[in-house]
């Protein structure tokens, strides 16, 4: 699943909290399955799992460290006696949490005890609602730590039963255990219509379910006694039916607790909300009373609908002008104006063979007399261009534009791309939508456009039998325009809104435009929208509805008022004209919208709406009773409903998904089918789907699957039919088509067709006791005889390097023996390279312990190794000058196409690939840069920009691969900087400091810095970037404990993914397309991946030398290696080595980073307008968060938590 899918549940959930009076739903509990990694109880009857814990929890006056999960529906504090001792028989002698309690059974595979722990801001956040909304009068909590267990379908055990699970009463339910330092809470979940049994057998009888709180037995000075016993249900099975439908924390079917508190404690505190939030207040009759608009109070809390009736009649239609509401049932209206433009579209003539390919994948194409139409297949839906699955989600986003007015504001409220996103469980009906960056001076008064977003709402409503939704029968492309009338001030507002179909994203596209008035809702005032229906008439091409809608506004001050608008609008969509597609469409639908819910946030400057929709017979009918018709299934929101006879139903994963229908799972395509695209083409999953992409150098031909190779155009520079001077002269440059430059390289002089040498000895470069030597585009400067030095600088005495100095002061000090001076045994005495700097590596040569130093010599912490081991030491760049001209720093331009950028000593070199091969004899420097000890190299695709680390000056720098001067970004507070990772969406850079001990991010020019991670580090090197997800990954080579973790982009939710079997963990890299994270590891000599999200890890090649960094590009990968001074391509899929490439100058190489010829696939939330946020926008997998640098004083920045 991807990180929008995430957001959208958790934001549902939290919908779900604020609005309804229903019992809570089983898609609206706490994520459960192995999709949020829980680990499941061994299946069978009265099983038990010691879950060991991270913090303690608290329950009456005792501390536990650990508690046990059984399948009995409870979790105890000690290890539970047998079943038959408390069957029947409680409370219990050991301490219990009996969320419910009775004799379950899981041994048919068909239910499931799922369990973790979970200390992830989401979860925390979404406890911390459950518990303050159940507490209102004390002070607000924080829970710092989550256990989740969840009994899933489980069935009452009966041993003689057939054992097929056929025909068994299955129950849902979930405990939530959250804990403070100094306080633990229960929080027990009961979804509507899942608690299908209350009692259990035992042995000759049955005994109805338990749910409550026991001590046990505390122990006495001579013997023990039952501790206290905190009953939720009492002996009867009408007070476990009730467990749904009643509540103490404002929710139907949500039960919290006070369990524990230290130091002291009393006894089992339950939640103080027993009333349930009304929508109406009541009138004078609460058993029974009808408004004058037709609505039904039934108790004061719920608002439903009578059936229609009109004397036996069903409702006449008859054209009539658009006129102002009139009381009565809803009326069907034919608008008559000429004033609304809309575009008529029409479908493209032609038969099957040659349009086949306009046909969504998921249609087939049909040929007609007249011409040919696409129809959805089974177990899809739509209108044949645009197809979707069956019970699957949907969303739409877009950007909004327009100007509006409020009240009598002479200035506008302008939108300029603001975010527009809504979300859709289909199988229910519900609807959420979202608008971002919404000012104060607007934000309230837009609260009653609910209808805004309410088109998603009725193009995936809910069907009734015999009834379609909108994009059943007009797919996702079409227009819609609507004018809304503000009464009494008569203020108008025009909505229009450009449906572009499904995007590569499975999203719905929209662009919105507002022009307008809109009266004015003061700030802080809230608006209640009361359910309404809205008639929608169909014709060929054009739909149009009308209606007039109450709403309420709450002032600040308390007071209400209620006030109208009235609503047309049209949608122009295309349609096949030919076959039955329109003779099978009704005339009139009605769209039935209740629990609708609007909210203005004015910190984060977003408007929400939600609202349930159900499409239907204009004349009510019948009251549906079976779930799929009602939403009350319980279904996975992945699922679609199918009803069967009566009030009986199943629940069947949507297509692209596998599971029972209660819990569905993304099907990876591309990892069960690698082959599936076809030859030369790259499969993304996606959820419920894939989608295919060619290769680097193809394109899709006009079939839409093939994928076939793009002529390019002749690269003279690379085919040598240019006309610039030999290459030991001149530079050929390749600037696209068929267009090249020549230049002179460095040391000679020419228009880069003719090159002549430049003679520097002319002009005096050496120092005067050195003799010059001109050679072909440089030139050697030599000491004479009795003077020391590199020709620039020449003495007559020959100067020590700090290590040489270092060293013989040593030396000094001991006797002189046959071979020279000899230490002292137990000295440790420097060694010095051949230009007296120090090596990298230093060994004591008693102990035989060795270590890394910096360029001053300097132990650097965490590296010494023992006797015998040898620590992976970086070069400090200690190379003496070179003797001739320090060649001015250049970037060579890249060619076209995808290459590898690899760093050595001074350089950035390049070797362009040809698919997956590398074109080893193309290999040559990019960068130069002399004196510098270059390490981490990351690549943007966006600007086309290589940035790297360099532990020299320190210092972190970019170039432009289409040629120019380097530019220095950060040089200050730096310590080793190794590791850089480039987020080309938002548009910042990571690096890993191992002298800092920290994680850092930046904007790419180098301002807004903030440290993210600056904890439990010692060696981190290696760090990837993950944006469309919003994943950091990187890698502590840390000899005593390496590993390799995980973590949001902005810090948060860091994880541990591998600690065990780890040696030296140098490179790493994450492949989008396979959704695996890949090492290469120094100590174990091996390549392995793993999918993060599921923990499974796989060796890739084993044997391998000394590999430092690592990337990949498709199903290869390639890592440098230290032993081998090469660059190494291994085959993910084969599980082995395909090549090698030697470049000329035999060093060690670092970092490798692939510079792609377009950017990987992908979106996040900061990829536009820097998601809305002040400063660093940094994304997560469910959506963004806004943080400030971290010398943010006076500059006002606003910070902003995660989400979208």
């Amino acid at each position: 699943m991807g990180w929008q899918g995430q957001i959208w549940i958790v934001w549902a959930i939290f919908l779900g909290l604020v609005v309804s009076v229903q019992s809570i739903t089983r898609g609206e509990i706490f994520a459960f399955g192995p999709s949020v990694r829980d680990q499941s109880l061994e299946a069978g009857n009265d099983q038990t799992h010691r879950l060991e814990l991270d913090k303690p929890v608290l329950f009456y006056d005792g501390t536990f460290n650990s508690i046990f999960i059984n399948t009995n529906g409870f979790v105890a504090t000690a290890e539970p006696t047998p079943e038959s001792t408390y069957l029947g028989k409680m409370p219990p002698k050991f301490g219990m949490i009996a969320a419910l309690q009775g004799d379950l059974d899981t041994s048919d595979d068909v239910g499931k005890v799922f369990f973790r722990q979970d200390s992830s801001p989401d979860v925390l956040r979404m406890a911390a609602e459950y518990i303050n909304r159940a507490f209102p009068e004390d002070d607000e909590v924080s829970p710092i730590h989550a256990v989740v267990i969840t009994w899933v379908d489980v069935a009452a055990h009966d041993p003689q039963s057939r054992g097929d699970g056929v025909g068994k009463k299955r129950s849902t339910f979930q405990l939530v255990i959250a804990s403070l330092e100094t306080a633990s809470y229960a929080i027990v979940l009961y979804p509507r219509d899942e608690i299908q049994f209350s009692s259990t057998p035992v042995e000759d009888g049955s005994v109805v379910m338990h749910a409550g709180f026991s001590k046990g037995l505390v122990r006495g000075f001579l013997f023990s006694s039952q501790g206290p016993y905190y009953r939720t249900t009492a002996d009867d099975e009408a007070s476990v039916r009730a467990l749904a439908e009643e509540t103490n924390s404002g929710q139907k079917g949500v039960w919290v607790y006070e369990i524990g508190t230290s130091p002291y404690f009393s006894n089992v505190a339950p939640g103080e909300v027993t009333e349930l939030p009304t929508e109406t207040t009541p009138l004078e009759d609460p058993e029974h009373d009808v408004d004058e608009r037709g609505h039904v109070y039934t108790d004061g809390q719920q608002v439903e609908y009578p059936p229609y009736e009109s004397e036996g009649e069903q409702i006449q239609l008859s054209p009539v002008q658009y006129q102002p509401h009139q009381p009565g049932n809803p009326e069907v209206v034919v608008v008559d104006d000429t004033d609304i433009n809309v575009d008529v579209f029409s479908y493209n003539f032609g038969t099957c063979a040659n349009n086949r390919n306009k046909c969504s994948q998921f249609a087939d194409c049909r040929d007609y007399s007249s011409g040919y139409c696409c129809h959805c297949r089974p177990g899809f839906y739509g209108n044949g261009i645009q197809c979707v699955a069956e019970g699957k989600p949907q969303r739409m986003n877009g950007k909004m534009h327009g100007k509006v007015y409020v009240g009598n504001s002479p200035t506008p409220v302008e939108f300029n791309s603001n975010d527009l996103h809504s979300y859709v469980v289909v199988n229910d009906g519900r609807s959420y939508v979202a608008i971002s960056d919404i000012p104060y001076t607007l934000g309230p008064s837009m609260q009653p456009l609910s209808a805004l977003g309410g088109v998603i709402g009725w193009a995936f409503a809910l069907e009734q039998p015999g009834f379609k939704n909108g994009f059943s029968i007009i797919g996702g492309e079409f227009t819609r325009q609507a004018e809304v009338t503000f009464l009494p001030g008569n203020e108008k507002l025009t909505i229009r809104q450009e449906f572009k179909g499904i995007d590569e994203h499975d999203h719905l596209v929209v662009s919105t435009t507002l022009e307008g008035q809109v009266p004015e809702v003061p700030g802080g005032a809230t608006i209640q929208i009361d359910p309404y229906s809205e008639i929608y008439q169909y014709s060929n091409n054009l739909i149009t509805s009308s209606s007039t809608r109450d709403y309420v506004v709450n002032f600040p001050d308390g007071s209400t008022e209620t006030r109208t608008y009235q609503w047309r609008q049209t949608i122009s969509f295309q349609s096949c004209q030919h076959g039955e597609s329109l003779r099978d469409m009704k005339p009139t639908q009605m769209l039935s919208v209740d629990q609708v819910f609007v909210m203005y946030d004015a910190n984060n400057e977003l408007i929400r709406f939600a609202m349930s929709n159900k499409i239907g017979d204009i004349n009510g009918g019948q009251p549906e009773e079976n779930p799929c018709f009602t939403g009350r299934h319980g279904c996975d929101t992945n699922a679609v409903c199918r009803p069967e006879q009566g009030t009986q139903f199943t629940c069947e994963c949507a297509a692209g998904f596998n599971g029972d229908g209660r819990t569905c799972y993304d099907t990876d395509e591309c990892r069960e089918n690698p082959l599936i695209c076809g030859s030369h083409a790259i499969c993304n999953n996606q959820p419920g789907t894939f989608r295919c992409e060619c290769e680097d150098g193809y394109q899709f031909a006009s079939d839409g699957q093939t994928c076939i190779e793009v002529d390019q155009p002749v690269n003279a520079c690379e085919e040598g039919t240019h006309t610039c001077d030999i290459p030991e002269r001149a530079q050929c440059s390749y600037t696209g088509g068929s267009s090249y430059i020549c230049s002179c390289l460095p040391g000679f002089i020419g228009d880069g067709r003719i090159c002549q040498d430049i003679d520097e000895c002319q002009v005096g470069r050496c120092h005067q006791d050195a003799v010059c030597y001109n050679t072909q585009g440089s030139f050697t400067c030599q000491c004479r005889s009795g003077y020391y030095g590199d020709g620039f600088y020449c003495s007559p005495e020959r100067r020590k390097t700090q290590c040489q100095t270092h060293r013989d002061s040593l030396l000094g000090a001991t006797a002189f023996g046959p071979r020279g001076p000899r230490p002292p045994v137990g000295q440790y005495i420097p060694t010095c390279d051949e230009n007296g700097a120090y090596e990298p590596m230093q060994c004591h040569g008693s102990t035989g312990q060795c270590w890394c130093v910096d360029r001053r010599g300097q132990e650097i912490p965490g590296t010494r190794s023992g006797p015998g081991g040898r620590p992976m030491c970086i070069d400090h760049g200690g190379a003496t000058i070179p003797v001739g001209p320090t060649p001015r720093p250049d970037v060579h331009p890249l060619p076209p196409g995808t290459h590898l950028l690899f760093a050595q000593n001074g350089r950035i070199e390049h070797v362009p690939l040809e698919g997956y091969d590398m074109k080893k004899d193309d290999a040559k420097a990019v960068l130069h840069l002399p004196e510098k000890v270059i390490i981490g190299v990351a690549y943007d695709c966006v600007d086309k920009m290589v940035y790297w680390t360099e532990i020299t000056s320190p210092s972190i720098s970019k170039a432009s691969i289409q040629g120019g001067e380097p530019v220095t970004v950060i040089t200050s507070d730096l310590g080793s900087p190794e590791g850089i990772a480039v987020d080309h969406l938002g548009r910042t850079i990571f690096w890993t400091d191992s002298v800092q001990d920290r994680i850092e991010v930046a904007s790419l020019d180098g301002s807004q810095r903030r440290v993210i991670v600056d904890s439990d580090l010692v060696n981190p090197r290696a760090i990837i970037a993950d944006p469309p997800n919003g994943n950091l990954y990187w890698a502590d080579w840390n000899r005593d404990a390496p590993k390799i973790e995980t973590s949001y982009m902005d810090g948060a939710n860091r994880r541990l993914l591998v600690k065990d079997n780890l040696g030296l963990p140098n490179g790493l890299t994450y492949d989008t397309h396979s959704s695996l994270l890949c090492w290469a590891d120094a100590g174990t000599h091996k390549v392995e991946c793993m999918h993060p999200a599921s923990g499974d890890r796989t060796n890739v090649v084993e044997g391998i030398q000394y590999p430092f960094g690592l990337t990949s590009f498709g199903k290869h990968m390639y890592y440098t290696d230290w032993r081998r001074d090469a660059v190494v391509a291994v085959d993910r899929h084969a599980g082995k080595e395909l090549d090698e490439l030697h470049p000329q100058k035999r060093t060690k190489l670092y970092g490798i980073a692939t510079a792609y010829a377009k950017c990987p696939f992908g979106q996040n939330y900061c990829a536009v307008n820097n998601g809305g946020c002040t400063h660093l926008c940094l994304a997560t997998p469910v959506g963004r968060s806004c943080k400030c640098p971290d010398n943010a004083v006076g500059v006002g920045c606003v910070e902003r938590d995660s989400g979208y």
